[in-house]
């Protein structure tokens, strides 16, 4: 018999999924939203968003997006968009392709060209964070530490016992604001030399949970040592479990949960301008400037790659040595032979 004889193979049906099948389904794709920190994440979901409604001005589709239509949207922000900001975008709208199952090559010609164009043209220095080296935290602690006055200067103080033990904490340990944010007594240990270890439970660099313990000796100056800091804190606060880091209100009350971590940076641009710290307007105020302060200030110190890198749980050399470079700029400058 002749193949064009053959009986047509029977359709194999595809089962519909059980209920504990779906719910198998939807738990999967929970956790795969969560494979990205929670910032990212929202900033990610603003991406798309605006990139669907600039989709539905133009009359294309978002998905699956042709590279000539992602190329567009980019041109489009070229003129309004920081280039950290463009990339993010590209980022977004490539993570959001990949999770319905369509193809995507962020390096097509048609949109690494458009991006590189663009950045010739319209790209500027991106804003670091100002490094906060030692000198400047001395400035910050003194100004959590100004004496207060007045029906609410019990308040005054207790935020400022608060806002020092943060910021020597951030810097003495190079936490991220989220890090930070998220310290829980339960992650402090106060040990019997007088140091303190740091559990960093989860991190940016670190998306599957292991977590890092992070040595903090004790301060050469009682003013400025993180240990004495956080005791002073604790003590003050009354609590010795849950988020260390709270918000304290005018009648000078504890919350219950952990300060968001924005209400870091705003806590460091008031204790930055109360301590008269201006940065240079070719960088910004950040609390990533305590971490990068802490990576320059020990790097002019004399510690090694593989000591700053433990501590700061940098994976990639790469980036941690584009902190280095700032401490380099001046140590390290072969102007210095020139005789001027």
């Amino acid at each position: 018999m002749s193949d064009a004889h053959l009986p047509a193979p029977a359709s194999i049906p595809t089962p519909l999924p059980t209920p504990l099948g779906e719910a198998a389904l939807n738990a999967a794709a929970a956790y795969a939203r969560r494979s990205l920190a929670p910032a990212t994440r929202r900033a990610y979901q603003a991406d798309w968003r605006e990139f669907v409604a600039w989709c539905a001005e133009a009359g294309l589709p978002p998905l699956p997006a042709a590279p000539a239509t992602v190329a567009a949207h980019l041109a489009a922000m070229a003129k309004t968009h920081a280039r950290a900001s463009l990339r993010r975008r590209l980022a977004a709208i490539g993570q959001m392709q990949r999770l319905q199952g369509h193809e995507w090559e962020s390096a097509h010609p048609a949109i690494r060209a458009t991006l590189r164009g663009l950045l010739r043209q319209h790209g500027a220095p991106a804003r670091r964070a100002a490094a906060l080296g030692t000198a400047e935290l001395r400035r910050l602690v003194a100004a959590c530490s100004a004496p207060a006055y007045g029906p609410k200067a019990a308040t005054a103080k207790l935020a400022g016992l608060r806002d020092r033990a943060l910021l020597l904490l951030g810097y003495a340990a190079a936490l991220r604001r989220a890090e930070l944010a998220a310290v829980t007594w339960e992650n402090l240990v106060f040990t019997a030399e007088g140091g303190l270890r740091l559990l960093v439970p989860r991190a940016k660099g670190d998306p599957e949970g292991e977590g890092a313990w992070i040595g903090i000796p004790r301060g050469e100056r009682p003013e400025t040592c993180p240990v004495r800091a956080l005791a002073a804190w604790r003590d003050a606060s009354g609590r010795a479990d849950g988020p260390v880091f709270r918000k304290v209100d005018c009648w000078g009350q504890l919350g219950q949960d952990a300060l968001h971590p924005d209400a870091v940076r705003q806590i460091l641009s008031k204790r930055a301008a109360a301590a008269g710290i201006r940065v240079p307007a070719a960088e910004r105020l950040s609390p990533h400037g305590l971490r990068a302060g802490f990576v320059t200030q020990a790097y002019a110190a004399g510690a090694r790659d593989e000591q700053i890198m433990a501590h700061t749980r940098h994976r990639d050399l790469k980036t941690m040595r584009g902190y280095v470079r700032r401490a380099k700029l001046e140590l390290d400058s072969p102007a210095k032979l020139l005789g001027l």
